[in-house]
């Protein structure tokens, strides 16, 4: 039996998951060329690599067919409904660090705080006869927090990539996106609300609550889990 552990497969995430699994004495390696999502592990016995894109992992953790995977806390708590019934955090792995923002037009200078926004919402629907639009791709989040902060009048728009640019497109009139600098948002005239963001992430560890818990496994589970101290 093995257990296996999905790891993003390319980039600067899976260079540092490497450097911080290799850092307690599990070295994870590719295989083959950079086309091939294979690789090995060494260190403890019976872990098999998988290497995924970040946004499938959070759904084969929550399948069951990994065991373990490395993803950020924003891809979970988005793609999974009751994520915490479905994957358990192990550890936060300190790298990945981003922050999930709502953004506007920096030239919106009375539009700093919820309130504002709610209130410009309302204000542009009155004048255009439609919902002021949001563009993201983490609708569920965006959803949950703006309710919570009782702003109306809006409708989500999907963005799958380029989303400051939505706003000089044309498309949007503000945005929920990931941050870690703010520099892009700056570069295209947008400002981030003065709000605590919706999510703070970062890269994390975490176990599948519904892959296979055999003996074996958990032997395996718990040997690697002491290997790595977490």
């Amino acid at each position: 039996m093995t257990i296996k552990l999905g790891v993003p497969s390319k980039g600067r995430l899976m260079e540092k998951t490497f450097d911080w699994f290799g850092e307690r004495g599990v070295t994870l390696s590719r295989t083959g060329s950079e086309r091939e999502y294979s690789g090995a592990v060494d260190g403890v016995d019976g872990v098999e690599l998988v290497l995924l894109s970040a946004g499938e992992i959070p759904r084969e953790l929550a399948a069951g067919r990994i065991d373990l995977g490395v993803t950020g806390t924003d891809l979970v708590r988005e793609k999974l409904v009751q994520w915490d019934q479905k994957v358990e955090p192990l550890a936060e792995l300190g790298f990945g660090f981003a922050d999930l923002i709502i953004a506007v037009p920096a030239c919106w200078v009375d539009v700093d705080t919820l309130d504002d926004l709610d209130a410009a919402a309302a204000a542009f629907r009155a004048k255009h006869g439609f919902r002021m639009r949001i563009a993201t791709k983490y609708h569920r989040l965006v959803r949950d927090y703006l309710r919570m902060g009782g702003v109306a009048d809006y409708q989500l728009v999907d963005s799958q990539g380029a989303t400051e640019g939505t706003i000089r497109n044309l498309t949007a009139e503000a945005v929920a996106d990931i941050t870690s600098t703010g520099e892009t948002l700056r570069a295209n005239h947008l400002k981030i609300l003065d709000e605590p963001p919706v999510l703070k992430s970062q890269a994390t560890l975490f176990r599948s609550r519904l892959s296979d818990k055999s003996d074996e496994n958990r032997e395996i589970m718990q040997t690697l889990c002491n290997t790595l101290g977490v």
